[in-house]
């Protein structure tokens, strides 16, 4: 399981990277309506420009999978903030009446996120000295 957790940090995180540094400006199937990029779509979900800020937290929350490497006691918090992330952008997809092919990306990422932050609390000191 420890080895499924690393595996899936490093995923999702690259993952989150890749869609808000790479391909923000770019068309996918999976974006919002009928989004181009990451503006359009915040805008289809009636968002404002100032809610970009969510990049910068999902982009921070993906550095800090990654250094979950190096430094596991972030690996679940890190985890449990992309989970929540992927909540939202699930909800925001159902919100705006999109087709369930545009919320499979966020559903898969929430799915990992909570299968790592599950391995990290099976296995943490914490979680054993309750049981």
């Amino acid at each position: 399981m420890k080895t499924l957790s690393k595996l899936l940090s490093v995923i999702v995180g690259l993952t989150v990277m890749n869609v808000w540094i790479f391909r923000s400006d770019k068309s996918t199937l999976f974006r919002g309506g009928d989004a181009n990029n990451l503006i359009e779509e915040f805008e289809v979900y009636g968002l404002g420009e100032y809610f970009l800020i969510i990049g910068i937290i999902k982009v921070g929350l993906a550095i800090l999978l990654i250094l979950s490497l190096y430094f596991t006691k972030v690996r679940f918090f890190a985890a449990s903030g992309i989970a929540v992330m992927m909540l939202v952008a699930i909800f925001m997809h159902i919100n705006v009446g999109d087709e369930l092919i545009k919320s499979v990306p966020a559903s898969i990422l929430l799915l990992s996120s909570l299968i790592i932050a599950y391995a990290e609390k099976i296995s943490s000191k914490w979680f054993h000295s309750y049981i």
